[in-house]
């Protein structure tokens, strides 16, 4: 439990202009009040989700018991209970969150799901899941997560010009990232031209960030130099100051500024993946290095007692910073490391990933709902 002086650096962190939102969600949360608890103290202020947080939730099985019965009696397929006990998530959590929404007048209180990560690579089928999401979950203040693959940029433009908002996750490079934020700006264009309200679509763009470090220390201990060790957890910071630096150049360009007159948000920066995975380094580290105004910051529980409890949050780390991080990225390419090649295959991993936790809580549902329905 977070008490009011623990919680005095998640204050600093929120008046910096960072919107702290939870990285996980369970029926076991929604159920025992904690996630209105968190909520209600002011501390967290959105929630994400992803497939494998998912796959942990329900593959536990014990708080789906009731609802895993009730399908297996109806004879649904594994996938769309996999859909449902999702969606049934998402909204009761959209519902706790709501107060949060209305006083931020759309900007928080948000709750994320994510399309089938096996849809990653097709652009029809992830609109298609994307829209059936939206009205499945059916509360104004859902995300709906779809991966910036090559195949997702067209999703996310068609589904934003569609009217629903979304979280585009799995962002890793610098170059993917403003592809992303072209995606969201031609979107808004489609949705003006349909004489939809701006106002009313919002988006976060989701900039992974420990898994940057976690790849690029791995090349930099195996070369081994002094040289190499000194810029061991460096990249990942760099990397996301930079796709900053690239945020506020789009959100200051004249194509911008006409869909800001017509009522349009800016597509916030989120910064996923804060979670340390290196014991050496500071368990806040991904959250006290990357402050700044107008973005989000997305924590496993574990990161955001930390942070409570010793983060250093001393105002603005990111901006003006821009120099060192290239110098950082830039001396790690002269060692050899190809940046191109890690984002690649950070973002296929990523993908597979998630697929593999799909999978994984598909098989888990399956042979829960076979017992339902022996049962009966």
């Amino acid at each position: 439990m977070i008490t009011v002086n623990e919680a005095e650096p998640l204050r600093r962190l929120t008046d910096a202009g960072v919107s702290i939102w939870l990285d996980d969600l369970s029926r076991g949360r929604l159920t025992s009040g904690g996630l209105a608890r968190l909520v209600a103290s002011g501390r967290a202020v959105g929630v994400t989700t992803n497939p494998s947080i998912f796959q942990a939730a329900i593959g536990s099985g014990a708080d789906y018991r009731e609802q895993l019965a009730d399908l297996a009696v109806r004879g649904v397929t594994r996938d769309e209970a996999v859909r449902m006990m999702t969606a049934a998530d998402v909204r009761d959590a959209a519902d706790v969150l709501r107060p949060v929404y209305d006083a931020t007048g759309g900007q928080d209180g948000r709750v994320s799901i994510e399309v089938d990560p096996r849809l990653a690579h097709n652009t029809a089928a992830t609109i298609a899941e994307a829209e059936q999401l939206a009205w499945l979950v059916d509360r104004p203040n859902t995300l709906i997560k779809i991966p910036a693959t090559k195949a997702g940029l067209p999703a996310i433009a068609e589904v934003i010009g569609k009217g629903i908002s979304v979280n585009v996750t799995l962002i890793f490079s610098l170059e993917r990232y403003r592809e992303v934020m072209d995606a969201y700006l031609t979107g808004l264009e489609k949705a003006k031209a349909a004489g939809l309200d701006l106002s009313l679509i919002r988006s976060v763009a989701s900039f992974f960030v420990s898994r940057v470090d976690t790849e690029i220390d791995k090349r930099l201990e195996k070369i081994g130099t002094d040289e190499a060790k000194a810029l061991k957890g460096k990249a990942a910071i760099a990397n996301a100051r930079l796709a900053y630096e690239a945020y506020e150049e789009v959100f200051a360009g004249d194509r911008w500024a006409a869909l800001a007159a017509a009522g349009a948000h800016k597509q916030r920066p989120l910064w996923a993946s804060t979670g340390v995975k290196d014991p050496a380094y500071p368990d806040t580290m991904y959250v006290d290095e990357l402050v700044a105004p107008g973005v989000v910051n997305t924590m496993p529980e574990a990161t955001l007692d930390a942070v409570a409890d010793h983060g250093r949050i001393e105002g603005d780390t990111v901006t003006g910073r821009y120099d060192a991080a290239r110098a950082d990225l830039a001396a790690v390419g002269r060692l050899g490391i190809s940046y191109d090649e890690v984002v690649r295959q950070l973002e296929d991993e990523g993908v597979t990933k998630f697929e593999a936790a799909w999978d994984d809580l598909l098989a888990a549902i399956a042979t829960a709902l076979n017992e339902g329905a022996d049962a009966e």
